[in-house]
């Protein structure tokens, strides 16, 4: 699958611009923000996303939902905030902004990086 082909749901505030990383990257971006439930990630699309990244630590509890809706799911999180444990066995990726920059990340998920 190429990075055009891509399709990534950036939820939470995004203060880092990650979402716009990805889109430079040839990733189809769809933002959430807000309380997130089932409803709005399945509204969303997160049953064709390849990519969920998670930038607001407090709405953890989406990753088991976004997992349970999508095999295959990449599931990220980007944030300076800690991950709760209950969660951390189901995220393939956590970052601190502060340790890589949106660009590199989203060549990381993108597939474009060297």
């Amino acid at each position: 699958m190429t990075s055009a082909q891509r399709f990534a749901i950036v939820a939470g505030d995004d203060e880092e611009g990650l979402a716009d990383a990805l889109e430079a990257e040839g990733v189809t971006v769809e933002r959430l923000e807000g309380m997130l439930s089932r409803p709005a990630l399945e509204e969303a699309g997160i049953v064709d996303a390849d990519i969920y990244v998670l930038t607001d630590v407090s709405q953890a509890t989406t990753i088991p939902i976004a997992r349970d809706l999508t095999d295959g799911l990449r599931t990220v999180a980007y944030a300076r905030d800690t991950i709760p444990e209950f969660v951390r066995g189901q995220i393939d990726l956590a970052i601190d902004p502060q340790i890589a920059s949106p660009t590199i990340v989203a060549e990381e998920l993108a597939g474009t990086g060297e």
